[in-house]
């Protein structure tokens, strides 16, 4: 590709540094504010200041979580090809190139990244935009939530240990709140509904996921946003390293055993959700994972990795539905005959 550019981009909350290359070479760097308005004005200027087209440019940044944002909605008004990698893989291959900790150098760094790996190029073809709306709306209703739950709590709580009158008088404030925060819940949730409603991409992995068993709307809402759509992550291995349910085996000095070790993860929600569910499984009277389980156990093995396991195996079977476009069983419903999945949110 001759006449190929790439635009390697940092995203920060407030800015991004850019950098525009050609055959490893730097053409321009610069820096803009993180608005759409500013990132578009910007790419049509490099295009028109350098004569390029719109079909020359490719546009590489790491992902940033929502602050990816606005990046990502300029490059769907203007149709730029855009290629939202792991930031560990260009970490990797950025290696043995200079560092440093300067966003320019950054930006350059992911500028080459993208240059040399052309061949594996991954652009966003699901509505990343929607693919974004969806995260906001989910990460507010998990807030909310957990609001609504410790309001519920301290009102129960705190019955006991005051005075009626006293109590009466919190309760009817926290009841305000937990009917304001429930109200704001459904508003939420009826945003969504209407997001897999109008959107194929997105009803169609719901309808997936949704197909292998144990697997509710919530787990696979969840699945869905964690892994944009199942595009952030290229196979199960690395999302079960990301969300910490792939353990090491480490041999301690003071005792010869094994024990199971995960890698620390900021983000508990995917993982909680995935107990939750390998907990139903476990309580059913006949599936095949609890007969796996019930196995496992009785040949020796700790509860918790064998628990683990099932949460793995669980992902393994999400991922698979997805990267073959097939329901996990081959039920074929006649349309119209039930109701579309997302309506049970």
């Amino acid at each position: 590709m001759d006449n190929f550019f790439v635009i390697g981009v940092v995203v920060s909350k407030n800015l991004l540094d850019y950098c525009l290359i050609s055959h490893d070479k730097a053409l321009k760097q610069g820096t803009m504010v993180n608005e759409t308005s500013a990132i578009r004005l910007t790419f049509h200027s490099i295009l028109k200041e350098f004569q390029l087209s719109g079909d020359q440019l490719l546009i590489c940044a790491e992902h940033s979580g929502q602050y990816n944002y606005p990046l990502i909605f300029s490059c769907e008004c203007d149709s730029y090809k855009l290629w939202l990698e792991n930031p560990n893989l260009i970490k990797i291959y950025c290696s043995g190139l200079p560092q440093g900790k300067s966003y320019k150098l950054s930006s350059k760094q992911i500028a080459i990244y993208g240059s040399r790996n052309i061949d594996k190029i991954k652009l966003n073809r699901q509505p990343a935009s929607e693919v974004e709306h969806l995260k906001q709306l989910h990460n507010e209703l998990e807030m909310l939530q957990v609001d609504s739950t410790k309001i519920h709590s301290q009102l129960i709580d705190q019955k006991n240990y005051m005075s009626e009158e006293v109590f009466n008088i919190n309760a009817t404030r926290l009841i305000n709140l937990m009917q304001g925060l429930e109200e704001a819940i459904t508003t939420i949730k009826s945003e969504i509904r209407c997001i897999f409603a109008n959107n194929t991409f997105l009803s169609e992995q719901m309808e997936l996921l949704t197909s292998v068993e144990n697997v509710d709307t919530d787990l696979a809402l969840k699945m869905i946003v964690e892994t944009d759509a199942f595009t952030r992550f290229d196979n199960c291995r690395q999302f079960c390293s990301h969300v910490g349910i792939a353990p090491l085996n480490k041999i301690l000095k003071t005792k010869e055993h094994k024990s199971n070790v995960q890698y620390p993860k900021n983000d508990k929600g995917i993982k909680t959700i995935l107990n939750q569910a390998v907990l139903i499984i476990i309580k059913k009277n006949d599936s095949e994972l609890k007969n796996y389980y019930l196995r496992k156990v009785k040949e020796g093995k700790d509860e918790k990795i064998v628990l683990n396991a099932i949460r793995v195996k669980l992902v393994a079977r999400m991922f698979a539905v997805i990267k073959n476009n097939q329901r996990y069983q081959d039920v074929l419903i006649k349309e119209g005959t039930v109701t579309p999945i997302y309506e049970s949110f």
